[in-house]
């Protein structure tokens, strides 16, 4: 288990620059991330709140389907490997040890952005959180709650001048392989995070 720094509440960035600011991004430095812009970039994607758990992204009836898995190559104060997100502990949680970030990216069609990033989050669902309550619609719900978390992911890099994009071609039972999931847990997205190098093109990009 890895205790990650307390994620900051505020910053220098307005919501109305990040918004301007915010596009997808293909071309990396080299280098590395902190601990600190791990711990801020997970907890804007499912972090807490309040005592009472409520979470950065909205959740439809507060049923929290989605999970966060860090892929990480070595880098300060983290270890190569899998790393589960636990958002009330906001620490992680050693799932697979050494770097698997060639595998995520084979996984991902052969994408080498995931091999060379130091850090790639990945979002997943257990969609039977959400059924219970809301039967037919839960795929619906979720599948909204995604895109709030993808979304606070974008603008939390923006205010940390960092780089993502949203991948979606991969082979899901690759990628479930690289994560150890449970039969019942989808692999959603992928978001490969570094210093960008310059700002992309809107030309060619996935989520503009």
């Amino acid at each position: 288990m890895i205790k990650l720094p307390e994620p900051r509440h505020d910053s220098e960035t307005s919501i109305e620059s990040a918004l301007r600011r915010r596009q997808s991004v293909r071309e990396f430095s080299r280098e590395a991330l902190t601990l600190a812009e791990v711990s801020q970039l997970l907890w804007a994607a499912q972090g807490t709140t309040d005592p009472e758990g409520r979470r950065t992204a909205p959740s439809a009836g507060a049923l929290y389907p989605l999970e966060v898995f860090l892929v990480s190559g070595k880098q300060g104060g983290l270890a190569a490997g899998v790393y589960r997100y636990r958002p009330r502990e906001h620490d992680l949680v050693c799932v697979a040890e050494g770097d698997w970030r060639a595998k995520l990216a084979t996984a991902a069609l052969e994408q080498d952005r995931l091999a060379n990033a130091p850090v790639t989050i990945v979002i997943t669902a257990v969609y039977e959180r959400t059924a219970r309550k809301y039967k037919q619609r839960a795929e619906r719900y979720v599948h909204m709650e995604v895109g709030h978390a993808v979304e606070n992911v974008h603008l939390q890099a923006v205010a940390l001048d960092l780089g993502t994009v949203v991948v979606g071609a991969f082979d899901d039972a690759e990628v479930k392989r690289v994560l150890s999931l449970p039969a019942n847990e989808q692999p959603l997205c992928l978001m490969p995070v570094r210093k960008p190098t310059h700002s992309d093109s809107a030309s060619n990009v996935l989520c503009r």
